[in-house]
């Protein structure tokens, strides 16, 4: 099918009467891991809003069946929404409280399929008068052009969050939307300029680490914990600024548009900074000295930016200088697609060290990134999303860190 095709896709399932879900598939939604869940996870709050008949305790795992046609890749099937509620049932202690779609036939379905872990993927689920679900159409993006596409309109998705929608909400709304973390500043707590100027991505990482300083907590967690913290502040801010002009309602169908526009572009842009300058900060409050032991968006040869080399740019340029002693390292939220950008970042360093949030890859794709000898950096807190055989030769951000000291100290 042509990209068109999707445009046509998201005009035609973007409309009233239609609830939609958007997310990125994790190793536990596919069968990447072995975790063998049996579907896609999508939070019970969302489909007892429009499966209510499967919202009891009374009765053991209530379920539905529904028809669900994945369009990306012509397949349709009776699937099977099921709550699986033995701990509120049963009361037991490690028992399941948590609903997900079922019976896709295993592998041969796409969303089931290992190498779509990663993939930015859409539910539009079709309502009936009283508001509950009849059908279900869906579209996994197969590749960077369709999700660029989808975040056009959804604005970016991230590893672990959603964007959901539904009829009787007055437009798209976060992930987590009720819940209200310690890093959400209430009005008062903003600072003043920023309701004037929206603040620069550094200004509000900087806010968060002030506001999260997790000392003595280890790189891996305090990176993701940050990252928690700094969408609360940001979305804070945004509600802050942009909601009353939404409340106040616009002109002109362009100055909505416009708005509109600036809101997921700003949204976007936060999504593609924000880990590299967490990075950034994690290394300094690791005592790598800026422009002594690292650099930051430095260029290594004309026109190519790798967002870290090890240990200077000055380094990196000495052809005299080992090139066994020279690390990049690329920071990127999803990697599914992007991940061969990075190939070419470096030309003197063989091994490219690649930063990542997504929630598991296939174990062919990781065979194809090792060919390419692109070395995953991973959280450790996600690393059990990935496949059980690739674990071991995923580096966490601590042991990246570590062999970072090991050269220094080799070289000095």
């Amino acid at each position: 099918m042509a990209v068109s095709d999707f445009s046509d896709w998201l005009a035609e399932f973007c409309a009233p009467g239609i609830a939609l879900f958007v997310k990125r598939l994790s190793g536990n939604d596919t069968l990447a891991n072995g975790a063998h869940q049996a579907g896609p996870y999508i939070p019970k709050d969302f489909l007892f809003r429009i499966f209510p008949s499967i919202n009891r305790v009374d009765e053991k795992n209530p379920d539905h069946r529904f028809e669900l046609a994945v369009d990306s890749h012509m397949d349709a099937r009776e699937v099977r929404v099921v709550y699986y509620n033995s701990k509120r049932h049963e009361g037991k202690q490690n028992g399941r409280d948590e609903t997900r779609l079922t019976n896709f036939g295993g592998g041969a379905s796409a969303l089931l399929d290992p190498e779509s872990t990663g993939a930015l993927v859409v539910f539009a689920f079709a309502l009936g008068d009283n508001g509950s679900a009849m059908s279900c159409h869906v579209w996994v993006c197969r590749h960077e052009t369709e999700e660029d596409l989808a975040e056009e309109r959804f604005g970016p998705v991230e590893p672990g969050r959603f964007v959901m929608w539904l009829p009787e909400q007055p437009g798209l709304f976060p992930p987590y939307a009720a819940r209200r973390t310690s890093c959400w500043l209430e009005l008062g707590e903003i600072p003043p300029g920023w309701l004037a100027q929206f603040p620069t991505g550094a200004e509000i990482v900087r806010k968060t680490v002030e506001m999260c300083p997790e000392n003595g907590t280890a790189p891996d967690k305090r990176l993701l914990r940050r990252r928690e913290c700094e969408y609360e502040i940001f979305r804070s801010v945004e509600e802050a600024t942009e909601l009353p002009a939404l409340r106040a309602g616009f002109a002109s169908l362009g100055d909505f548009v416009a708005k509109a526009q600036t809101i997921l572009q700003r949204r976007k842009a936060r999504s593609g900074r924000s880990l590299e300058l967490h990075t950034r900060e994690i290394l300094i409050e690791e005592r790598f000295r800026e422009g002594v032991d690292f650099v930051h968006g430095p260029q290594s040869e004309p026109g190519k930016r790798p967002d870290f080399l090890f240990p200077s740019q000055a380094a990196y340029r000495d052809q005299s200088f080992a090139a066994s002693g020279l690390r990049m390292l690329a920071t990127k939220t999803t990697c599914r697609d992007r991940w061969r950008q990075i190939l070419n970042e470096a030309d003197r360093i063989p091994v490219k060290h690649l930063l990542t949030l997504q929630e598991g890859v296939s174990e062919a794709q990781f065979r194809e990134m090792t060919q390419a000898r692109v070395r995953l950096v991973v959280p450790e807190p996600l690393i059990d999303k990935f496949p059980a055989s690739i674990r071991a030769d995923i580096q966490t951000l601590e042991s990246f860190l570590g062999d970072l000291r090991v050269i220094s100290t080799v070289l000095t």
